[in-house]
């Protein structure tokens, strides 16, 4: 039987995937520790649900290959995608910034993503090694901010989840969103399962905000089953990945036997 296997924390999101699986006859569990249950490791094909931390001690139990962007790929977007500068590098570079930025971790959460006066903000190299990517952005304000699952080059579906960076949850987006997120994936670089978060700027022209792991992606307004068709792919087999998805594949801890 197929398995989608859930992190150990409750979030909306995450009891509409169960929801939507089980009606699909899929196995579907949550986690009550941050491991494999040992009842469920033999099940497969196998899907996953949660976070970084969920996908490095669950995924290769599993043989899940976990999809994510590249650390850089919000810095490889022409300045007309971007509405601002953007840079990848790493934090060490980061903390020599004089400058108000936002700063973020690509993908890893390890720090928080936030608009810091200057480097001298960020995490030092007692909590956070030197070579750690960071994401580094000109300071802009996005008027409306829209979700957008993707399942091979198409939006599955999408919803808005924030207005003048509150939060501000309605279902759908209007075609302008859509057709500024069809140019930007028309740009490439990004797995076939994957979210892509785009924004109206103050000024009124599109941006993109950030690209992230469907696995590890809140669904706000999004349509659940949707969500799980995008999910399923984002965090699937390692046995059905598709050559051109082997970029994107997180690199998770070996199992050891």
């Amino acid at each position: 039987m197929a398995l989608l296997l859930l992190a150990p924390r409750i979030s909306e999101t995450g009891l509409q995937l169960l929801t939507q699986a089980r009606r699909r006859g899929l196995a579907a569990h949550t986690a009550v520790r941050w491991e494999v249950p040992a009842g469920l490791a033999e099940l497969r094909p196998a899907h996953l649900y949660g976070g970084p931390l969920f996908a490095d001690v669950a995924a290769g139990v599993l043989g899940v290959a976990p999809l994510e962007p590249p650390d850089g790929w919000l810095s490889t977007l022409p300045p007309e995608l971007l509405g601002r500068q953007v840079a990848c590098t790493t934090l060490a570079e980061a903390r020599r910034l004089r400058r108000p930025a936002f700063v973020k971790p690509p993908n890893d959460k390890v720090f928080a993503a936030r608009v810091y006066r200057d480097g001298a903000e960020l995490p030092g190299p007692d909590a956070l090694a030197d070579d750690t990517p960071v994401l580094v952005s000109d300071v802009v304000t996005f008027a409306a901010e829209y979700r957008l699952f993707v399942l091979d080059g198409t939006v599955r579906t999408a919803s808005r989840y924030a207005l003048d960076g509150e939060l501000a949850v309605t279902p759908d987006a209007p075609p302008a969103a859509l057709a500024f997120a069809a140019e930007v994936l028309a740009h490439g670089g990004l797995p076939s399962a994957v979210v892509l978060d785009v924004g109206r700027l103050a000024d009124g022209t599109w941006a993109v905000v950030e690209a992230n792991p469907a696995w590890a992606s809140g669904g706000y307004a999004c349509a659940p089953d949707a969500v799980l068709d995008v999910v399923l792919r984002a965090a699937g087999p390692t046995g059905a990945l598709h050559p051109t998805d082997l970029p994107y594949v997180r690199h998770v801890p070996e199992v050891v036997r």
